[in-house]
């Protein structure tokens, strides 16, 4: 073989080997993206901490200055979380999330058809508390004025269905959409029965804003660090990397047996 043949070919083995190692940097960064934001919400919380504490007592779009008026049937310490599932459950799963925050919505479409038949067949509850974590951090109201929609969709026994609408809608983290009243009663459309004069007015006059807030406050004590947060019967699952929906239910199914 010719020198110049061993050149050329010395030469495209290098091309290819450089190539390759695009390729692995190309995916590794593909990767981390997606890891980054899926803790979006989370990695978030250390800009925002300082904002928070200046801000003690201000709460986006909540008034905390109003009296506490919680949703029907809340529960938990100061009835600051919304229960869905059955009081005789055999586990118990507590979700710290904000409406406007990306992360939420990623573990809410990843986990929420399993959370739903869980419930549904009586083995789970969950113990919702909703928090402005995101007008907080970058400002506006969308985070507090959709939890106190929801909140209104509690009080008219609606409260899972207009959950996962919200979830399912959920605008850009830095568009402040869920601010206006009429994009959160017209999400409440898509919930049969649920856009009453009773929710309406709930909504506009925002009778459960000082009841947000004070959940929010509650996650601030708890001292957590972000959104989601996600407690099986008190152990943080959602840092645990090997966690999956089918992972989740047989925890369930195990917890039941006892």
């Amino acid at each position: 073989m010719s020198e110049k043949n061993r050149e050329g070919k010395r030469t495209a083995r290098e091309r290819l080997a450089v190539e390759r190692e695009k390729q692995k940097t190309a995916e590794k960064r593909r990767r981390g993206l997606i890891v980054g934001a899926s803790v979006v919400c989370v990695l978030g919380l250390a800009t925002v901490i300082g904002v928070v504490a200046a801000n003690s007592g201000k709460d986006g779009g909540s008034d905390s200055a109003g009296p506490v008026v919680p949703p029907s049937g809340a529960v938990g310490e100061d009835g600051t979380a919304i229960q869905v599932g059955k009081e005789s459950a055999g586990a118990t799963l507590t979700v710290w999330e904000d409406f406007r925050c990306p992360a939420c919505k990623a573990f809410e479409q990843a986990y929420g058809p399993t959370i739903e038949e869980l419930t549904g067949s009586g083995q789970l509850k969950v113990d919702y508390h909703l928090v402005t974590l995101i007008d907080n951090g970058m400002g506006g109201a969308g985070s507090g004025n959709a939890a106190n929609a929801a909140a209104c969709a509690q009080d008219a026994g609606k409260f899972a269905a207009y959950h996962k609408v919200l979830f399912d809608n959920q605008p850009m983290e830095s568009d402040d959409a869920f601010a206006a009243d009429d994009r959160l009663i017209d999400l409440a459309g898509k919930v049969d029965g649920l856009v009453t004069p009773a929710f309406r007015s709930c909504v506009e006059d925002g009778k459960h804003d000082s009841w947000v807030a004070k959940s929010h406050e509650a996650f601030q004590k708890g001292g957590f660090t972000g959104t989601p947060t996600v407690l099986f019967d008190g152990e943080n699952i959602y840092k645990d990397r090997s966690m999956t929906p089918e992972k989740l239910k047989r925890m369930v199914q195990e917890a039941n047996k006892g």
